[in-house]
């Protein structure tokens, strides 16, 4: 087995109701003034929160204002007012967007520090302020990731700081807080988890370790994902999405992700495509062009996505690529490019792009050329 490294908050509370924990522990951290993020959608989680650290006697300063796909300019005002009330302590309450913009922001924050300056791996070298995270919905994994991505408005490409020092000193995920995620979130952020766990575990970098993981958020988001969306009050089901959700974050660090995340940035960041659509439209295109080259783990996904073992490994790959476009369809998510505006003509230039996110591509089962990108775009239009 090759060497592998977790970097874990150093507490991770999993459960409904743990709002309250973080409450309780934040109290005996000792902080007395936070700068908690959240957005607009999520006041009424927000405000029940800083009531509830008020009653302790801790100040809160919410800030709502962010936006999906935070750019590192949203970061440095941002950065000025959390300096202005000398916050000791950062709390991110939502989603991605909001848990990434939190973790740098605790990094910055007090600090004359330049957050474009550490874009890369291990660059970051500190942290000197308490961060928490509470995600808000089931995707992106980022309250135990060690990743924070931004768009660089100079360029329009979307740019990854990625180091230990991001990984939050402790996570709540209470499924209840995703209970009022709206049918569009729940699909976009689950299918993101999705792609996350199956990018961990057919990965030039898979690892036992995180093998474990991936299969079993596999599972459990392939489970219960149509049945959250169809009934966001699901609680079961909701509960699945979180636990799967925290296990592909888990992967982040590790082993990271792969072709799908390169290939879906440019959607996000050239064309405001969201995130987990972005993974969604072109997962089941990339397992496609990467079965002929690990057809023995894709008909492992297939499994744990409920398929019945019968036949050849290839046979199993493609079964499982069936399920992903029959769980997109039931989400009413875009199966192509050409369902969300993106032409042909733009395949050259999104593309580029993607080329950029060596970070990722490096881990995809085979390297990815120009052509294999331009290949797999033009099988999604």
């Amino acid at each position: 087995m090759e060497q592998i490294t977790f970097f874990h908050p150093a507490k991770i509370v999993f459960g409904k109701g743990c709002v309250d924990q973080f409450i309780m522990d934040i109290e005996k951290e000792g902080k007395k003034n936070i700068y908690m993020l959240a957005v607009d959608a999520l006041k009424d989680i927000t405000a029940n929160i800083k009531r509830k650290l008020e009653t302790k006697g801790i100040k809160v300063s919410v800030n709502e204002s962010l936006q999906a796909e935070p750019s590192f300019a949203d970061l440095e005002k941002l950065k000025i007012e959390a300096d202005s009330v000398n916050a000791d302590a950062i709390v991110g309450v939502g989603g991605g967007s909001v848990m990434d913009t939190a973790k740098m922001l605790a990094a910055i924050v007090n600090t004359d520090i330049n957050a474009k300056d550490y874009v890369g791996i291990g660059l970051l070298k500190q942290r000197n302020t308490y961060l928490a995270c509470l995600p808000t919905t089931s995707g992106t994994g980022s309250e135990v990731s060690p990743n924070a991505i931004f768009l660089d408005e100079a360029d329009m490409d979307k740019k990854g700081v990625i180091s230990p020092f991001l990984v939050p000193d402790a996570s709540y995920v209470d499924p209840m807080l995703t209970v009022g995620a709206p049918p569009t979130v729940t699909a976009s952020t689950g299918l993101d988890a999705l792609t996350h766990c199956i990018e961990a575990f057919v990965n030039k970098f898979a690892h036992p370790m995180t093998d474990l993981y991936a299969l079993e958020g596999i599972r459990l988001i392939g489970k219960s994902l149509v049945d959250a969306y169809n009934d966001g009050n699901n609680i079961e089901a909701r509960e699945n999405l979180s636990l799967g959700s925290l296990y592909g974050g888990l992967c982040l660090g590790p082993v990271n992700t792969g072709a799908v995340h390169a290939l879906s940035y440019p959607l996000g960041s050239k064309f405001k495509i969201p995130h987990g659509i972005a993974n969604a439209l072109l997962l089941p295109y990339v397992m496609q062009f990467n079965a002929k080259y690990q057809s023995e783990r894709y008909a492992k996904v297939a499994a744990a996505l409920g398929v019945e073992i019968s036949g050849s490994n290839e046979d199993m790959a493609q079964k499982g690529v069936d399920v992903v476009f029959e769980i997109m369809k039931k989400c009413n998510v875009p199966l192509r490019l050409s369902e969300i505006n993106i032409s042909r003509d733009d395949f050259e230039m999104i593309a580029t792009s993607a080329l950029k996110v060596q970070r990722l591509l490096k881990n995809n089962v085979k390297e990815i050329y120009r052509g294999d990108a331009l290949k797999i775009y033009e099988n999604a239009y």
